[in-house]
């Protein structure tokens, strides 16, 4: 008998929950951070229910977009494992099966309708929305060239909308328009990441980046950075005078994640750039801080 051979070891249960947590990217969490906007624009972050209110909301809208990274997952499964990065995730790896990962999947989605639930009705259609929106990504729109890449944006907006619902807060045609903008900036910087990740591979990359090119994405985001920092310029004039200083930090976060794209390749994981770039991180920080002080005090 040869005593040698490794017998598979059992999981712990740490390592169970290790493996639902990353299933569900709790690191693309950050993404959802979009939610606190507008208690952040109103000036009312620092209220306490209106900070509860919009902690509760972020925590329903995450665990939604967890519930359709997993449904993501299941459907792509065979594709990531031909990514060199994709091919970690749990599902695919074979460390969660399909079907106790559709049993999470279940109730990552009663989660997040039960906390959208104890805010009000419009933060669950919202959500709701939002399961529908990407559900159908998921199954097809996103092998729709351009499509694709609005429905991500799409998804960005209704993260902020769902912050404004949960708090009765700031919602204007402005701060939608930015929200857009920012959106659509943020999901070509992912697309031409995608590309250039599989250049020299384009059979193993996702099928609508087919009809795309680098000199394409890189005129798109070009139009649309310009598109950006006019729309906020215009939102902060509208807005009291001191917003005004607020424009220089938009101008240099825009700036950094510009050249981030063009010159260090980045941009797949526009949350990992939030939390590893210092520059960026820095900058966000300043800038809330400055909007609160201005919409609060000034």
């Amino acid at each position: 008998m040869n005593h040698n051979l490794a017998l598979p070891k059992k999981k712990t249960l740490f390592t169970i929950i290790l493996d639902i947590l990353y299933e569900m990217r709790i690191k693309q969490w950050t993404k959802n951070l979009l939610v606190f906007a507008s208690a952040i624009f109103s000036g009312a972050i620092l209220n306490p229910s209106t900070l509860i209110n919009a902690f509760i909301a972020f925590i329903s809208f995450s665990f939604m977009a967890s519930t359709i990274y997993i449904i993501n997952d299941i459907v792509d499964v065979e594709k990531d494992r031909l990514h060199p990065e994709k091919r970690h995730r749990r599902i695919a790896s074979g460390a969660i099966s399909i079907p106790v990962a559709i049993s999470i999947g279940i109730i990552t989605f009663l989660i997040a309708v039960g906390l959208a639930y104890t805010i009000n009705y419009y933060v669950i259609m919202a959500v709701l929305v939002y399961f529908v929106m990407n559900l159908s990504y998921s199954l097809y729109l996103k092998h729709v060239v351009i499509i694709d890449v609005m429905i991500i944006a799409a998804g960005f907006v209704l993260r902020a909308v769902t912050g404004a619902l949960a708090v009765d807060g700031v919602l204007t045609s402005w701060f939608i328009l930015c929200t857009l903008g920012l959106s659509l900036f943020l999901a070509l910087g992912k697309r031409r990441h995608e590309l250039l990740l599989f250049k020299d591979d384009p059979t193993n990359q996702r099928k609508v980046l087919t009809f795309y090119s680098v000199e394409l994405l890189d005129q798109l985001i070009t139009i649309i950075t310009g598109v950006l920092i006019m729309f906020y310029s215009m939102y902060a004039a509208s807005e009291k005078p001191a917003m005004m200083f607020t424009i220089p930090f938009v101008l240099y976060g825009i700036f950094r994640y510009f050249y981030l794209i063009h010159m260090k390749n980045a941009g797949g994981k526009p949350e990992e750039i939030l939390l590893n770039d210092k520059h960026i991180l820095v900058t966000v920080l300043l800038f809330s801080i400055l909007v609160v002080v201005v919409k609060k005090f000034v």
